[in-house]
């Protein structure tokens, strides 16, 4: 074998590792994209167990208020299922999107839901109703950090697929969709109550 056939034979050599290392590097970032979801799932589902004891303990107190409480379940119902929906398949745009959404509807229920709670100060003074309080602010902020990560996985892996020359390759290794961040409104709204002066 000749110079010139092993130069071609390094080249094809280089070309075949070059196209193992893409491969692969596509995979990680797709599977940092799956597991920062994976974090982003464990908060919400927790947020989504204690929203229930939060309703319970306030339902003896707002009897009056069914209207509101039951707004509050059905928006918590409504952001489990599309939670369930988008951890089927985080990289898909249309799951997150939605899921997005019923994370504001749940988002503005419980801000009504905390202005009724100013309401009824033996309410709002309740032991119980303030360690749910605590727990479930605890829980927005862990919801804050791992979205805070989901999101940088995803520009991570959106750069590399898009990019020169992992592009030409994405589509032949599945790697078809561009991954969405989870944009919703600050959840801390959803923990705190507002400050209502007059």
């Amino acid at each position: 074998m000749g110079t010139s056939g092993l130069i071609t034979l390094a080249v094809i050599v280089a070309a075949i590792f070059f196209i193992i290392y893409l491969y692969n590097k596509l995979v990680q970032l797709k599977n940092r994209v799956e597991n920062g979801f994976s974090q982003i799932e464990v908060q919400l589902k927790r947020r989504y167990d204690l929203i229930p004891n939060l309703i319970e303990t306030a339902k003896a107190y707002l009897k009056h208020e069914s209207e509101t409480l039951e707004a509050v379940v059905n928006a918590r119902n409504a952001a489990s299922n599309e939670l369930s929906a988008a951890s089927n398949n985080p990289s898909d745009g249309s799951h997150i999107n939605a899921l997005a959404g019923a994370e504001k509807i749940l988002g503005q229920a419980m801000g009504k839901f905390n202005l009724v709670v100013e309401a009824y100060p033996d309410l709002k003074a309740s032991a119980n109703m303030q360690q749910l309080s605590e727990e479930l602010a605890s829980t927005e902020n862990r919801i804050s950090f791992a979205r805070q990560a989901f999101n940088d996985d995803v520009m991570h892996y959106n750069i590399f697929r898009e990019s020169f020359p992992a592009n030409i390759f994405a589509s032949l290794f599945g790697h078809t969709q561009k991954a969405m961040p989870l944009e919703f409104e600050d959840s801390a709204e959803i923990a705190v109550p507002p400050k209502v002066s007059f």
